[in-house]
């Protein structure tokens, strides 16, 4: 499976305890900064993984691809996760959907996204060296929901932590792993 990075570890730790005969390839999760490269680096990655394993499959949503990330599974004959991100993956599509219809300014966190904001969120926007624009980025952001796979008490201060940097206050919703599980089986009994 060409993982995305940000859910690489929860696809192992499933494939694992499944017993399923799966080998993980993770893809940069800061990737999800860049989506337009997402498509041709799974393309790169698909063409190299393909002289050592008979089927490979994708383990992205669309991730902000806009389809080019189906165009490229479509041609190479892989299949992906279904749903527009990571979140309809752990959370739901409809659950997401119908949170971001009743509060269009939801940001939406997952433990992998917990565990690295101090450097995929604040370093990359570069908060940490200009928090002036924290208002710019997140000014029209009314919550931040935590999509929380693993409650422990050091993630939910984390995530306490996240959404405070950026001035949300934060909603836990206990999501665990099943999302991802089901989504797992289905691509590969399909791919």
């Amino acid at each position: 499976m060409i993982a995305c990075g940000a859910l690489a570890q929860g696809v192992a730790d499933v494939a694992a305890r499944r017993g399923w005969p799966l080998d993980v390839h993770p893809l940069p999760p800061l990737l999800h900064n860049q989506p337009q490269r997402i498509a041709g680096e799974v393309e790169r990655l698909a063409g190299e993984l393909s002289a050592s394993y008979d089927h490979v499959v994708v383990g992205y949503a669309d991730c902000g691809t806009y389809g080019a990330l189906d165009e490229v599974c479509d041609r190479l004959g892989l299949r992906r996760l279904e749903g527009l991100h990571c979140y309809d993956v752990y959370g739901g599509a409809e659950r997401l959907e119908r949170w971001f219809e009743q509060q269009p300014g939801t940001y939406v966190l997952t433990d992998f996204l917990v565990l690295s904001f101090a450097r995929t969120v604040v370093a990359e926007l570069g908060l940490d060296r200009h928090p002036e624009l924290r208002d710019a980025y997140f000014g029209h952001y009314t919550q931040a929901v935590w999509l929380a796979q693993r409650q422990t008490s050091d993630l939910h201060r984390r995530a306490t932590e996240a959404a405070a940097a950026i001035g949300l206050p934060l909603r836990v919703v206990d999501v665990g792993d099943r999302g991802l599980e089901t989504a797992l089986e289905q691509v590969l009994r399909d791919g």
